[in-house]
């Protein structure tokens, strides 16, 4: 047995303070503490003096860029090997006394949602969203076998705008939290391994987590789990990315903006592909910024001569060729001079093609044409042209669908799909709202000489929340209509923003209230009344109030809004869930 193991062991028989016996995540039925909304009120705040607590272990606070710039450091400084050991290490130790905290904390709670606390935990600690597959546990017989997604995992945002997509997973501190937790309630050495990570190209990170003895080899993880002392001298440098929240000057080019993993993931591909002439199709939905890509990939790339776009869904169908291949003088009543398209316009550089998917088959019959020979033939020519073109295309829908379905060229479809990059919809880019924000409100101020006093955190974080079904465009019209709006010194953008939104999440909203902990917040899109005006409107204008009819529709409507849920109902009415089951029982006797 290695020095790890002696010491992992000793600590997970102080962690599992209680025998846990057998149970699978097929248990949880959501009622049993702690709940998430129960772990989030274990956070303390005393910004008086300088500390936060989890219950009672102090916690930090840290920007996401600055451990990447720590990370990084420790990367180019110790090697990657020696990092990982380092990270996973610190995320073991995490793991461990989270599941010291949950166990000393809920002694009474069953053993399923103790162990699904601990993925509540990473995500109440900003590492990552937990997704759980399924888990099963025997701690009597020291086993343990589960599966997980991750979403928005920190550290994979961190490691790819460093390193960029890579070829092995980078999730290290995740990967050690997992095992620290879960090993801390079994009692044995629990292993987890990243089979798909965001770091090597996948959409999301997948997770599986077995008994040591259930993995063939455990060498490797093993030794990344070892931490020996190394000094290395650390030297801080100035972090890029801080430069990409200061607003553009309104006679720039618009930037590309962004930290999240996918949005560094696309970005990435771009530099690759950008110094080539492969054509490249764009996919996303309609608002991520497909022309801002492409625009930026022609800036990139070694083409010389203009950046020429064209949307193929806003030109009527008997006037696409003649704009994409040009026109000679008396093709046609009214073409009265010859004109070139926009292939010829484009010549030497780059022609961008948004919405390729709306183009008519015959349009996509000399389209494919045009990509196979280098020439175009004007509406009414007879000579053909040569041009020297690179064609990048954007498309909305699902391109292999439109085929299937007869409505697109299959020849074609794989003339354009030569480099496919995805643009990912801005609800997934949540690590770049703020900066997004940023940006749109100092160039808004800008553009239309106003001069708002800022934003409120209502606003932000119902910006945050929001899923932005028109994407950045979407945001952008949010912003400048608020801006505009604004009265000088106001504080714009609450009502107007918030009143155009779907709601906001309530399990999402938390802040900080004068006492140091977190409380529950709502946006008010109204001022309020008095409480007995209230009332008194909801029981009809009556003179009188039966308050114990009132509190028998108060807690009924907290149990139906809750789904019969009632650890979630209790919650949202201030009780514990003893209390209110025993006013329920007290409100059916009467």
């Amino acid at each position: 047995m290695t020095n790890l193991q002696r010491i992992s062991l000793a600590d997970m028989a102080k962690s599992n303070q209680k025998i846990l016996l057998k149970g699978s995540s097929r248990e949880l039925d959501g009622q049993h503490a702690p709940t998430v909304e129960e772990l989030t009120e274990c956070l303390f705040f005393s910004p008086g003096d300088g500390r936060i607590w989890l219950d009672d272990q102090r916690m930090l606070l840290i920007h996401s860029s600055s451990f990447g710039l720590l990370r990084r450091e420790m990367i180019d400084s110790l090697g990657l090997d020696k990092s990982r050991d380092i990270l996973t290490r610190t995320g073991y130790l995490s793991g461990l006394r989270d599941a010291e905290l949950i166990q000393k904390r809920w002694p009474d709670s069953d053993p399923a949602s103790i162990f699904t606390a601990g993925t509540h935990l990473h995500g109440l600690e900003g590492v990552v969203k937990v997704e759980t597959i399924h888990f099963e546990f025997d701690t009597e017989k020291g086993l343990y076998d589960g599966e997980f997604l991750w979403h928005h995992s920190s550290e994979d945002e961190e490691h790819i705008a460093a390193y960029g997509i890579g070829s092995s997973p980078a999730c290290w501190m995740e990967l050690g939290y997992a095992i620290g937790y879960v090993s801390g309630l079994v009692g044995s050495l629990v292993i987890f391994r990243e089979v798909e990570c965001q770091s090597m190209g996948h959409s999301i990170c997948r997770v599986i987590g077995k008994s040591s003895e259930l993995w063939d080899n455990i060498e490797d993880d093993i030794r990344f789990l070892n931490v020996t002392t190394n000094d290395a001298n650390i030297s801080v440098r100035p972090d890029p990315q801080l430069d990409k929240m200061e607003p553009a000057p309104l006679d720039d080019q618009p930037k590309m903006i962004g930290v999240s993993a996918a949005f560094t993931a696309a970005n990435h591909s771009l530099q690759k592909v950008a110094p080539t002439s492969a054509t490249v199709l764009f996919t996303g939905e309609s608002g991520v910024g497909k022309e801002l890509f492409a625009s930026m990939l022609h800036k990139f790339s070694r083409q010389s001569g203009p950046f020429v776009a064209f949307n193929c869904a806003a030109i009527p169908e008997n006037l696409m060729e003649s704009e994409l291949f040009g026109v000679e003088k008396g093709a046609f009543t009214g073409a009265t001079i010859s004109r070139p398209g926009r292939f010829e316009r484009a010549n030497g550089g780059t022609l961008f093609l948004d919405e390729i998917g709306n183009l008519n088959l015959a349009g996509q019959s000399k389209l494919l044409r045009v990509l196979q020979e280098r020439e175009v033939e004007r509406v009414g020519g007879i000579t053909p042209i040569k041009v020297n073109v690179r064609v990048i295309a954007a498309t909305n829908v699902d391109l292999r669908k439109a085929v299937e379905k007869g409505e697109f060229r299959e020849d074609l479809f794989f003339r354009l799909n030569v480099f496919p990059i995805h643009l990912p919809p801005l609800r997934e880019r949540k690590a770049d709202i703020p900066l997004l924000i940023n940006h749109f409100y100092h160039h808004f101020c800008q553009l239309h000489q106003k001069a708002p006093s800022g934003m409120t955190q209502t606003a932000r974080r119902a910006l945050l929340n929001y899923g932005f079904p028109g994407n950045i465009r979407e945001l952008q019209n949010l912003m400048e209509r608020g801006v505009i709006a604004s009265e000088e010194g106001e504080v714009p953008l609450t009502f107007r923003i918030c009143l155009e939104m779907k709601p906001i999440p309530d399990e999402i909203i938390y802040s900080v209230n004068n006492q140091g902990n977190l409380s529950h917040s709502k946006t008010q899109t109204e001022p309020t009344s008095s409480l007995l005006e209230h009332i008194s409107q909801f029981v009809g204008g009556k003179d009188s109030i039966d308050i114990e009819m009132l509190e028998h529709n108060l807690l009924k409507e907290a149990v139906d809004n809750a789904q019969g849920n009632l650890s979630e109902a209790a919650r949202r009415v201030g009780l514990s869930r003893p209390q209110l089951a025993y006013r329920l029982k007290k409100n059916k006797q009467n």
